[in-house]
């Protein structure tokens, strides 16, 4: 038997700007998947017979990545994020469904994150035919607070680069470490407004949007610059600085027309307690965050404003093998 876990993240500045080549700071939260893998007799997901045309993620990993012929194996998933909500729940299954197989059949073997990484951002690629950022399968592999961009950024440490070839053309990217300090006195809450966030049809609007109008790439110039002043006040560990830059982020992200009442509602429960408060992904839905240093308070804001709130500290671990239970 093999037990991983695998982080989801938030992405504290970037957001669809990074696809015209700007950067994405994004961090891993406490939340994430946790997956167990044992052989068994039959192959059962959570209970259930297999199917893997349903599973593309988990079938890549085993079929196309580890080319697994072993027996069959019994796969139980227990999550903590919310689904479909921009946390990158699919990154964090692909990274722990990996990390569990890399442990089952190389027991003891030391995880390579960047390998896990690669893994997968081509398991995400391959779900959503041909088209992913590996801002998400990064992030929830080497945990922290990652960089993403079209170019290295200066004040980052370079880890690795990625390359894809999707419908529309080949597209690198490069993956860095922001270099900050120990930051302890501050958390993240993220609000979920309950509605799905559809990451396509988000980011395709906002390229129909652009495309209509092309002097609304001021937007897109000025949250790649929002973005690098952020990294600049995280760098230095001044979070007033990281705060002031997510609020100036969501306000040019409401001017590409990504947010929606429901995001707005627990943005502005949640302002009066927060450092800085944006919608968090691709927008349309899903959540928004919080950086504070009242997450109790900030949590109960966005529960009465009708939102779920999740409390996360400020940067945690990557992917890990866990212990077995005794």
């Amino acid at each position: 038997m093999a037990r991983a876990f695998a982080p989801g993240k938030c992405i504290l500045f970037g957001e669809h700007a990074v696809v015209y080549g700007q950067p994405a700071v994004a961090v891993s939260i406490n939340a994430g998947v946790e997956i167990c893998v044992k052989r068994s007799d039959s192959w059962v997901l959570e209970g259930m017979p297999f199917e893997p045309s349903r599973h593309p993620h988990i079938s890549h990993i085993l079929d196309d990545i580890f080319q697994y012929s072993g027996v069959p194996l019994e796969i139980d998933v227990k999550s903590g994020l919310f689904s479909a909500a921009g946390l990158g729940s699919s990154a964090a299954l692909s990274n722990a469904m990996g990390a569990a197989l890399h442990e089952l059949t190389n027991p003891g073997e030391k995880l390579d994150l960047i390998s896990l990484a690669r893994m997968g951002h081509s398991a995400e690629a391959n779900a959503q035919k041909g088209r992913a950022s590996p801002t998400d399968t990064a992030t929830s592999a080497l945990g922290g607070c990652i960089v993403v961009s079209g170019n290295r950024v200066k004040g980052a440490e370079h880890v690795f680069d990625a390359k894809l070839e999707t419908p529309d053309g080949s597209r690198t990217w490069s993956i860095s470490r922001a270099v900050i300090p120990e930051i302890d006195d501050v958390w993240l809450v993220l609000g979920f407004t309950g509605i799905g966030s559809p990451t396509g049809k988000m980011v395709a609007g906002v390229s129909k949007l652009l495309k209509e109008d092309p002097q609304k790439m001021v937007e897109i110039e000025a949250i790649g610059a929002i973005t690098n002043a952020g990294l600049k006040a995280l760098s230095e560990g001044h979070m007033e600085g990281v705060g002031e830059a997510m609020d100036a982020c969501h306000e040019r992200l409401r001017n590409i027309g990504v947010s929606c009442p429901e995001l707005e509602s627990l943005i502005t429960a949640a302002k009066g307690h927060s450092l800085g408060a944006k919608l968090t992904g691709a927008g349309g839905g899903g959540c928004m965050v919080s950086l504070t240093r009242e997450p109790k308070r900030v949590a109960e804001c966005i529960e009465i404003a009708g939102g779920r709130p999740l409390i996360s500290k400020f940067s945690s671990g990557g992917a890990r093998i866990l212990k077995q239970e005794n």
